[in-house]
């Protein structure tokens, strides 16, 4: 059966304590496996507002209801509110493991590393790295296994300390887009990085708020169409990799979420983690492809890109 691979990034301490939650109910109900990836310290979302000057910030924002997903008082922290920890909520995160699903690294502070790790250097990136991976360890009594870049941001010191760390795969880049959300490379999929020993996994699908209010072949994208806009992506079966985020699909967005569920089961695939498609590619002569930047459709600044 093909697969679509389901990484959850989950960035905010509302999101941990309800969104999880809420995923691993429809998860189970649906017979699904995924990948949640936590971030392990402070919510500082509210610095992500100093992102307002960079091109293409105010236009997703706008399309994407910012405020609704999110809430006011998860855009406040770090701002007018005291940064929440976000490994504080252990029983949200345990009970993920518990139910049987794989838990791994997104960050340790979302908006800290996502805005700056591309110029930061190997002792910032290494502190980074270690404070996540320790805080992993105490919550979940194992090491992780797999990471999940915060934004698709990471630097040549961050795929060394992955290597280091042991993990043998990860889903850290994407891969290009159309701008319809098709694949820009049909054959793209998992591949190493030169140098790299870690499986790279990039995300092959757009996410919700990359189309949702967006113009696609002459129509608007809203939240009555965009299931089967990206169903009408999947007809094709192809292993996938799709990135969902605790904050969207398992909070307010979560009933398209379960139509896409519906959806990809009716069409044949198998949703499974990253540990199940690791094991299912592990022996696999994959390609090597070097370390790239790129911008995507209805994304604002440059990612890491398979291209």
């Amino acid at each position: 059966m093909p697969s679509i691979v389901l990484k959850i990034d989950v960035d905010t301490y509302r999101g941990t304590r309800e969104g999880v939650p809420n995923l691993v109910r429809l998860l189970k109900k649906h017979h699904a496996g995924a990948t949640f990836l936590f971030s392990l310290g402070k919510d500082h979302t509210g610095w992500a507002l100093r992102r307002a000057f960079r091109p293409g910030f105010f236009q997703k924002v706008s399309r994407t209801s910012v405020v609704e997903h999110y809430g006011i008082k998860t855009l406040m922290y770090g701002v007018f509110l005291p940064a929440p920890d976000i490994g504080s909520c252990t029983s949200e995160m345990r009970a993920v493991q518990t139910a049987g699903f794989e838990c791994g690294i997104h960050t340790w502070d979302h908006v800290v590393w996502q805005d700056n790790v591309r110029q930061r250097g190997e002792k910032w990136t290494r502190n980074q790295l270690q404070q996540a991976y320790q805080r992993f360890q105490q919550i979940f009594g194992v090491p992780p296994n797999t990471h999940g870049a915060a934004g698709w941001q990471m630097n040549e010191y961050a795929f060394q300390q992955l290597n280091e760390f042991g993990m043998r795969y990860a889903s850290d880049g994407r891969a290009m887009l159309n701008e319809d959300g098709s694949l820009a490379n049909p054959a793209a999929g998992p591949y190493r990085l030169q140098d790299g020993a870690c499986i790279q996994m990039p995300t092959t699908l757009p996410t919700l708020d990359e189309l949702l209010g967006r113009q696609i072949n002459g129509r608007e994208i809203t939240t009555g169409n965009i299931a089967a806009h990206i169903l009408s992506l999947t007809q094709t079966h192809r292993d996938h990799v799709f990135t969902l985020h605790a904050e969207l699909e398992g909070q307010k967005l979560a009933p398209i979420f379960e139509e896409l569920l519906t959806g990809w089961i009716g069409q044949g695939y198998d949703c499974i983690s990253m540990a199940d498609f690791y094991e299912s590619i592990k022996d696999q002569s994959l390609p090597v492809a070097p370390l790239t930047w790129a911008s995507l459709p209805g994304r604002s600044g440059e990612l890491v890109a398979l291209m």
